[in-house]
């Protein structure tokens, strides 16, 4: 009995003692005292731990403990990972294979990222129909790109309140004007292309929607002061190689752009656009013209300027134009890291001039490949459809999470 009882137990005291050793080289991992962790966390993963050969392919890959070694990365990223097996597998010959092992260092920077790779590399690839997800996830290809900036201001200033606009046209006596001058700001910007090489013009055609937030976040009851929604499809078209060597001009693009505040009654603003760009590029300065004309809408009847009838359908805003203009110009600077931007926007009349103005700058946060600093200074008319008609000047401190090159 004493025998069987011995036989039984040397194996679960030989599995306690190895297992004792490995979480002694987690934690040395996590103290970050990777020469200690290497020998265990190397000797684990020989035997097949998926945890153990994650680590050590994330040790190879930035030099933690040990020389960085890409190839011994790609290696233990596969060997932890039927993710990282099929990319690997899918290039033979040794030029593809640095473009996986750099492929992989993309992928795997940051930490969020490696997280996200170690819960890849629980899952079973074999099915193709699986492996064809996870390749999206992997390769980030959800067909959805960045159109224009995406950022979080938490601080945004203005010289002066903004005004309280009610969809009812009497409203004597309620607040005319919101509690704070600070508030915050954000936008989301997406794209995605729909077709390529329709036309036998290289070129693509691509829906995007934009989305802006102004949040009066530091008021008692912290309202939604305004909120732009943006939609617009649109052609891409590359400029002809003998056009581009010649003065630059990158691509052109049209398209239709609506854009609304979502709101009724007196509150409402929206308006259609067509619109054409030009993009151009001079070494490290980037240039945007861009130019529009805008879809007539019916004028409102006296009925809605009077309070008789809010709810009649017609144009919400017919002079904006006036504010706004016809067209804008954007200049970007790549400066190392920094990017330095600039806005101008004008309606080109004597009488009655009006523009803005936008100055704005980013760089990457440490140890971040694509998220930014970003500061901004506006002043003019037309930062949100609700006070188009109104001069503004701020500056807004946050973040952004991608950055625009035009």
């Amino acid at each position: 009995m004493k025998k069987t009882a011995l036989f039984v137990l040397f194996p679960l005291y030989l599995i306690s003692a190895e297992m004792n050793d490995y979480n002694h080289g987690l934690n040395y991992y996590q103290n970050y005292q990777y020469k200690e962790a290497y020998p265990i966390v190397l000797e684990e993963a020989k035997k097949g731990n998926k945890e153990a050969q994650y680590l050590l392919g994330n040790m190879y890959q930035y030099g933690y403990g040990v020389k960085k070694d890409s190839d011994e990365a790609t290696l233990w990223y596969k060997k932890s990972s039927s993710t990282y097996a099929y990319i690997v597998n899918r290039n033979t010959n040794e030029s593809n294979s640095s473009y996986s092992s750099n492929k992989i260092e993309k992928q795997m920077s940051g930490s969020i990222q490696q997280g996200l790779q170690l819960i890849f590399s629980k899952l079973d690839t074999r099915l193709p129909e699986v492996k064809k997800e996870i390749q999206k996830l992997v390769d980030k290809d959800f067909g959805l790109l960045p159109y224009d900036i995406n950022y979080l201001n938490p601080i945004s200033y203005s010289t002066s309140k903004y005004n309280k606009h009610y969809s009812q046209y009497v409203h004597d006596n309620l607040p005319s004007t919101y509690e704070k001058n600070m508030e915050v700001e954000f936008q989301l910007s997406l794209q995605k292309p729909l077709s390529y090489n329709l036309l036998g013009l290289n070129e693509y055609i691509s829906v995007a929607y934009t989305q802006q937030v102004w949040w009066q976040m530091y008021s008692d009851s912290a309202p939604f002061r305004e909120t732009n929604y943006s939609p617009e499809i649109f052609m891409s078209i590359p400029s002809l190689y003998e056009v581009d060597q010649l003065n630059n001009l990158k691509r052109i693009q049209f398209g239709y752009r609506h854009q609304s505040n979502g709101q009724d009654g007196y509150r409402s603003r929206s308006w259609n656009r067509l619109f054409l760009s030009s993009f151009w590029q001079f070494e490290n300065f980037f240039l945007k013209a861009q130019g529009w004309y805008r879809i007539p809408e019916t004028k409102k009847p006296e009925e809605f300027y009077t309070g008789v009838n809010p709810d009649v359908t017609g144009d919400d805003n017919p002079n904006i134009e006036e504010y706004l203009g016809y067209g804008d110009i954007h200049l970007k600077y790549l400066y190392g890291k920094n990017q330095f931007g600039f806005m101008l926007r004008n309606n080109l009349k004597l009488d009655g001039n009006r523009g803005a103005i936008q100055i704005d700058w980013s760089a990457p946060l440490p140890h971040s490949e694509n998220s930014y600093w970003y500061t901004k200074v506006f002043n003019g008319y037309g930062e949100s459809l609700i006070d188009y008609d109104k001069s503004i000047t701020k500056i807004s401190v946050g973040f952004a999470f991608y950055r625009s090159m035009f």
